[in-house]
């Protein structure tokens, strides 16, 4: 029950939640975000957690409170992000038609691989890069390309690309803002634009779709 509310405390309030843990565990919360974010990541079936939110805010508390080394967070948040990318990888290479058979485990629903693999398909290769900065798509992206035929040579690289944008350029951006003042008192604003600006790609492939689908007027 402590781990489910720890989960649900962190969607709402990314940056209370990583202050509290740090207060009290100091060092472990290097180990927590770790586990988030390979999480994320790695399980296909936890779409859901917050990612570019928990960036920026490891970046903002690391500027503004000195507790978290920022040399030290980012490439350990690139590794664990590779991790994922992998295990998630390695699930879609042999277990895609269980998954796919399912119509939805936990928040997983299996539109969303459809949507991805739509993705995949438009954009090749740097859909990988791509996903890394689209909630949801992020997590599923690897499993598809598991299951796809992309050469995991070709795949890798990609990845290893995406995750070094995506870490670094995401809690550098909260490291730099971190202390601004009105960043720090308008957290919950900041994590809006934020997921505003990641779904954007999604909503406007959404819109796309709709206005093909509509029949021409004569």
């Amino acid at each position: 029950m402590e781990i489910i509310y720890f989960l649900l405390h962190l969607l709402k309030d990314p940056l209370s939640t990583l202050q509290d843990f740090l207060a009290h565990y100091e060092m472990l919360t290097y180990g927590i975000l770790v586990a988030i974010i390979f999480v994320e990541t790695g399980l296909i079936v936890m779409p859901l957690l917050p990612g570019d939110s928990l960036l920026f805010a490891v970046g903002l508390l690391a500027s503004s409170t000195g507790k978290l080394d920022i040399q030290i967070i980012i490439p350990l948040l690139i590794g664990a992000a590779l991790l994922g990318d992998n295990v998630n990888h390695y699930v879609g290479k042999h277990f895609s038609k269980f998954i796919k058979s399912r119509e939805q485990i936990l928040f997983f629903k299996r539109e969303y691989i459809t949507q991805t693999e739509a993705f995949y398909e438009k954009h090749g290769g740097k859909a990988v890069i791509m996903a890394r900065f689209i909630p949801i798509v992020r997590t599923i992206a690897p499993f598809v390309a598991g299951a796809g035929s992309m050469k995991y040579s070709k795949y890798i690289l990609f990845c290893i690309i995406g995750a070094t944008l995506w870490v670094s350029s995401i809690t550098l951006a909260g490291y730099f803002l971190g202390t601004n003042e009105w960043v720090k008192h308008n957290f919950e604003k900041i994590v809006l634009g934020i997921v505003f600006v990641s779904i954007m790609p999604m909503v406007w492939q959404f819109a796309k779709v709709k206005l093909l689908k509509q029949p021409q007027s004569i």
